[in-house]
Order: structure tokens, then sequence, then C-alpha cells
């Protein structure tokens, strides 16, 4: 049985001058009688029996949600030459940065149209590499996906992790690189961890969950996290448990092997929030126990490099915008530590020390600087980047005088380049050959009063040439959230958004990272409407400047970012003409109760405490629909096999908004079945996931 909403009625003009109109019929979604108290407020969840996506009903309600969506989206004549424009522009080669082991250089490398970037292995990158992992190999439609990988000391051997469908759930495999085939050492199991190995390269850790039950796994709460060791040959059953916390079912743990093999680092988190503990282990004295050297959860620790018993942290503590210290772990009480690279007035992301010098990577209103320190904290000077834009990489050893970056901007893809610490000179490794001229396109970033009179920075980006009409379809993008920052990257669906005339935006609002602690946590909990404020206030500045207007104006984000263009549409529904709210946490009030939601809470609060589930109640987008109120276009996406994010959080929110729906515009959902969060997504889904989001604002904006 399907519900009609009334005469929906698309128009826009095609080439040939014709108009079509449509009609929609929403499938129906049964409203149940499941109402929750809390603090004494009654709240009603009509459709909670979409929260378990394999149940007859749900598939039901799926298979025509995808039934009507994809009707619509083939309907659109703009369609297949978008795809075709993706796809030309996306079969390029891209290359990873290299990373030395072993004495062999390993990057990543993908022809252009693959489903997943190869893995290849040199000794002189001059030479014809050898393909070490192949994970298109993994399954013909390329929904198994290797995640991560680390090379043993001496080069013998590679542990990868592998995930299906899109889970965060990883199995360790290793390969021996000399004869390229796998060991039969599996580890399952584990979520959220890398591997690092011991000096002899006889094992490695890792940190899991213990089995859930085999019904439950993409959807069951992950707590009790643990820290194993795994020594090669042996069964996953004979690991040996390195550290657990029985009494703190919400700490996890993550083991790193310092360079010189002597100790094992134990970072202790609590969820997501940018604290955590610093435990570590005597690996050269047999049988050595946990040492607690920082055990108050008070700023972020994250190791660098050791010289022997002193280590070195970049630290939040006392510089909420990140400096360098180190700690004498043989007298290590907190007033014997030591300042090495003060606090700037740039937010410092990322330490690495090579060429004994230490590599800083700072963020100067969301753009990539990176400075050099000498080991006593002294300047070295800056590794000069070719523009205004993001850098990544910097990985290296000590002794290295080597190391590579990847630079990339709005309208240029990523390059790599070699860094020589001996010249002090930086030189292109590679440069992808794109069928694009960077110099059509102009970036510039602005700066914005929200709300609160906070001044927030906006990167702007379009052909050149642009006429401020107040007439040219805009994409706002966000996030705002778990002290992420958003900065300039290369996108081949925005970069064919700006071919079609589009304007691009990213606004860089509170609850990222940019600007470090403060700007984060100006945007967390009860302070989570800052985040919305901000984003919104971007999309005024945008009309106000006469770049767009609200019905040429489309909002999009995805996880975090899906909450927030779930929040913003309910509240200011007048303000925009699509949206695209992406594998969003958009029922702020059930979060915490499946896979890993509860980790959250650090930024969004709990609903145990009753000013924070005020807060949470009070924006929640699945609690805030209105009956009767015009929604703008909206498409919703997620992945049927998300187990981050679990596609209840979208499934309630489209049944919800279509019942709300008293506008003409489409409010449709998107699923994508064998597929997750977004990680280790095939090529192929991408590119047709693009296309229909592209399709969909070309049609609903009317261009």
């Amino acid at each position: 049985m399907k519900r009609v909403l009334g005469l929906l009625t698309l128009v826009f003009v095609v080439a040939a001058g014709c108009v079509e109109k449509r009609n929609f019929e929403y499938p129906d979604a049964r409203k149940g009688d499941v109402v929750d108290v809390y603090h004494g407020v009654k709240v009603p969840d009509p459709y909670r029996w979409l929260e378990d996506p394999d149940a007859p009903e749900s598939r039901e309600w799926i298979e025509a949600e995808n039934k009507l969506t994809f009707a619509y989206l083939e309907g659109i004549p703009q369609r297949e030459k978008i795809q075709k424009r993706l796809t030309e522009l996306w079969n390029y080669e891209k290359y990873g940065t290299p990373y030395k082991k072993g004495g062999r250089y390993f990057f990543f490398k993908n022809d252009g149209l693959q489903n997943h970037s190869v893995l290849y292995m040199t000794s002189d990158l001059d030479e014809e590499p050898t393909v070490l992992i192949d994970p298109n190999t993994f399954s013909e439609d390329g929904t198994v996906a290797m995640k991560d990988y680390e090379v043993s000391d001496d080069g013998k051997y590679v542990a990868y992790s592998v995930s299906e469908g899109g889970s965060d759930w990883i199995e360790w495999r290793v390969r021996e690189i000399a004869t390229g085939q796998d060991l039969p050492d599996l580890v399952k199991w584990s979520k959220f961890s890398g591997a690092s190995w011991t000096k002899d390269s006889a094992g490695f850790y890792y940190s899991r969950y213990d089995a859930p039950s085999s019904n439950s796994a993409l959807r069951s709460v992950n707590e009790y996290n643990k820290l194993y060791y795994h020594r090669l040959g042996t069964p996953q059953s004979a690991d040996k448990l390195v550290y657990e916390r029985p009494d703190h079912k919400d700490w996890g743990f993550s083991g790193g092997v310092t360079d010189d093999g002597r100790y094992l680092i134990i970072s202790v988190s609590l969820g997501t929030e940018r604290k955590n503990r610093l435990y570590y282990k005597d690996l050269s004295v047999p049988g050595s126990e946990v040492v607690k050297l920082i055990d108050v959860l008070e700023a972020q620790y994250a190791f660098i490099d050791n010289d022997g018993p002193v280590f070195w942290f970049r630290t939040d503590l006392d510089a909420p915008k990140g400096r360098v210290i180190a700690i004498d772990t043989s007298n290590p009480a907190r007033n014997n530590w030591q300042e090495v690279i003060a606090e700037t007035e740039e937010t410092l992301r990322g330490v690495n020390l090579i060429n004994d010098t230490f590599v800083a990577s700072y963020l100067k209103d969301a753009r990539t600087q990176v400075r050099l320190y000498n080991i006593d904290g002294t300047d070295a000077g800056e590794i000069e980047l070719p523009g205004i834009g993001s850098a990544g990489g910097f990985g290296g050893k000590r002794s290295d005088t080597e190391t590579f970056y990847s630079f990339s901007s709005y309208s240029t893809p990523s390059s790599i380049y070699r860094y020589d610490f001996e010249s002090n000179t930086s030189t292109l490794y590679r440069k992808p050959d794109v069928d694009i001229d960077p110099s059509r396109f102009v970036t510039k970033q602005i700066f914005y009063t929200s709300k609160d009179g906070t001044r927030v920075p906006m990167f702007i980006t379009h052909k050149k040439g642009l006429w401020k009409t107040g007439n040219n379809p805009t994409l706002l993008y966000g996030y705002g959230g778990f002290n992420i920052p958003i900065t300039p990257g290369f996108s081949v669906t925005n970069l064919v958004w700006m071919e079609m005339g589009g304007v691009y935006a990213v606004a860089n609002i509170r609850g990222g990272g940019e600007y470090g602690r403060e700007w984060h946590q100006a945007g967390t909990k009860l302070q989570k409407q800052n985040v919305f404020d901000d984003f919104i206030a971007a999309g005024e500045w945008l009309i106000e400047k006469k770049y767009t207007r609200p019905e040429k104006l489309a909002i999009a984000g995805g996880s975090n970012g899906g909450l927030l263009v779930g929040a913003c549409i309910t509240q200011r529904p007048d303000l925009f003409g699509a949206a695209l709210p992406a594998v969003g946490v958009l029922d702020m009030l059930r979060f915490k109760d499946f896979t890993i939601g509860w980790a959250w809470m650090s930024d969004y609060g709990s609903v145990d405490k009753k000013d924070e589930f005020d807060a949470l109640y009070a924006y929640s987008p699945l609690h805030n629909i209105e009956e009767g109120t015009s929604y703008p276009a909206t498409m919703i996406t997620t992945g049927d096999h998300d187990d981050r994010v679990v596609p209840a959080h979208s499934f309630k929110f489209a049944a919800a908004i279509q019942a709300a729906q008293a506008g003409e515009a489409p409010t449709l959902i998107r699923i994508e079945t064998r597929a997750g969060h977004g990680a280790g997504k095939p090529t192929t889904m991408r590119i047709e996931e693009s296309t229909d989001k592209l399709a969909f604002l070309c049609r609903e904006l009317k261009m």
C-alpha cells in the first residue's frame, strides 16, 4: 500500500524546450506506537521498526524507496552526460605518498578507474614497481576492500586489514613479501585498529572487541576493547592479551612500538574525545608491567618519537592550539616536563621526527603550513608549499634524509613531492595528468560573522568570470565536529559541479579542528547549536553577497555533516533549495544505542543528563520535523551495511520527512546495498553516487 502526497510537479526546461512533470507516491511507512520517556518528556518513535534493516518489513520498504528514487534519477535527461564527464575526469593515475621500510618503498597507485588502489613496492623509485597487494582481486563487485597495512621492520612481511561491504569490522592477514603469498595467520573482530610489529618481526600488536553474535554484528554496541599481541604462525586463540580494563567498558586501546623497538606505547582513549591517557611497556624487559605515565584524562598526548627514556609528545595541555613537550620517563614528575616547541597562533595538527628534525604541520585559517625545528626546538625553516591548499604525508624515521608529501587544492588534484633534508629542497615526484585547466577556476577565502558575532572562514571556488547575479547554483558544504578540520582538497565531483556553472563553498564552522581545542569545544554538547548557526550564517552571507538565492542554494555533508544538513533544513527550511544529508547522525536520542555511537557523547552529550537531553532534543533532526512544513528538495544517502552510523538514522528520518512534507519538492532516500559508511567504497559505486547527487541538484536547482 502507498500513501499519495498529492501532485508533486517538477518542472524544468531541457535543451529542446520541453517540459516534464512527475507525480510521486511515497512508500507507506507504518507508524508504530513506541514512546520513550526522557526526564518526564514523552517522545514518540513511530518508525522504531526500521532500526532492523534485515526485517522483512524493512527490506520491503528499502526496496520500494530505492525503486522510487532510482526511477526519479534515471528520468533526469542530464544524468547520462554528467556520468560521462565524471567518468572521463575520474580516469587519471592517482599516486599515494611513498613510505620506506626495510629497504623498499611502498605506495598506492590507481590506474584511473580501478575500484581500489593497488599497493606497489620497489627498491628504487626510478624502476618499475611490483604489485604487492591488489584489493581488486578480493571480490568481483569491489565491495571487499583493504583498509590499512603495516610492513615489518625487516621488510619480510606486511600485515594488512580487509573489510567487507564497507563495514568497520576488519580482518588482519599477513603476506610474505618475497613470495607474495599469504601466511595462514588470520586475526578477526578488530575495529578502529592498526597493526604494530615488534622489532624482531615475530608478530604485531592490535586491538579488538569480543566477537558479536552472528545476527547483530552490524548493530550491536562495541564495548570492552582489548589490546592483543599476535605471534606469527599461531592461531588467534593463542594471542596474548596485553591490556584490558573490564572496569571501564568504554575505554579504547591502541598500541604502537617505538622505532627503536624498546617500548610499546599504549594510548588509552574514551570514545572520540580528543583526550587520552598514556601508558607504556618496556619490551626490553621480559614480563615488564604496563606503566601509567599519564593517568588523567585532561589533554591530548600524541607520541612522536623517543630518545631512549625521553618521550616527545604533541599535546594541547596548557596550549589549546598545540605544542611539543618532552617527558623523561626515568624522572616523570610533571614539574620535570620540558617544552620543546611552544604554542603558536596557528593550530598544530601533526609532528614527525625525520633526519633529527621535527616536521610540524600547522593549519593557518584551514590552510597547511609546514615548519621545521631542530631537536632542541629551535627554528630550522619551513617547507615551502606550491600554494594555498592542503599537504599531507611527511612520514619517515629519525634516520631518514627524505620524506614525501602530497599537495592539492580545490581545483588541482593531488601531486606528490619529495623533500630532501640535505639540500632543503622539494622536487615534484608525481603529477597526475588530468583533463582540466586549473587556471579556469579561482578560490578565495572570506570571513563572515555568525549569529553570536564569531568570525568564521569560508572557501569559495568557481569558474573565473562568475557574475554575482544572485542566481548562481551554489553548493555549501560543512562538517563541524570531532575536532576534524575541513581543508582544501581536490574532488572530481566538485570540479564537474563547477564546470556546470556551480559555486562550491566550504564553511569552516565551529566544532571542527581548524583553530584548536577551543574552536572544537565551542561546537559540542550544550554549544552544538553554534555549529548550525555558523552554517546558516554562511548560507545567508552567500545570498547577501549575491552569489545565489535560497532556491539555488544546496547544502551537503556526511556523517556528522549529515547531522548538520538535517538540523539546518529542519531549522531553516526556507533558506535552502536542496539538501544532501549523507550517512547522517539524525536521531540524537538513540545514537548511543548502536555500534560505536556511545563514543560520540564527548561531542554530542548524553540523554541521561537532563540539560544535555534538552539540547539534543532541541536540534535532533528526526524529532524536529514538523507536519505541514515545506521542506527543500532532499536526497538522503546511506548504506544498508553502515555499522558506523547505522542506516536506521536515515531510514527513520526519510520516513518522517516524507510523511510531513507539505511542499512540492521531493524528499527521497538513496540506499546503497553492500555499502557501509564510505571508506573502501569501490570507484564504480562512488561515480554512480556522485552522478545521482549532481543530477538531483541539476534538476531541483533548475540548472
